[in-house]
């Protein structure tokens, strides 16, 4: 799962991004990569598991090649 915030440079004032990638339990295997999802903070499932998909927000559009 990555998490993409916005905020303001406190001296230049322009807007920037950055992204933070964690590690997202998904037990039924339903998402897909670009898909759009809420997650929930549980118990350490892993070393760097700490994290549980809630629910799918918005599924993308699969391309069947």
């Amino acid at each position: 799962v990555e998490i993409v915030r916005t905020y303001q440079h406190p001296l230049y004032k322009k807007i920037v991004r950055s992204s933070t990638k964690i590690l997202a339990h998904d037990e039924q295997n339903t998402c897909r990569v670009g898909d759009l999802v809420q997650i929930v903070e549980v118990r350490p499932l892993s070393r760097r598991k700490r994290w549980k998909v809630s629910q799918v927000v918005s599924k993308t559009e699969s391309i069947d090649g």
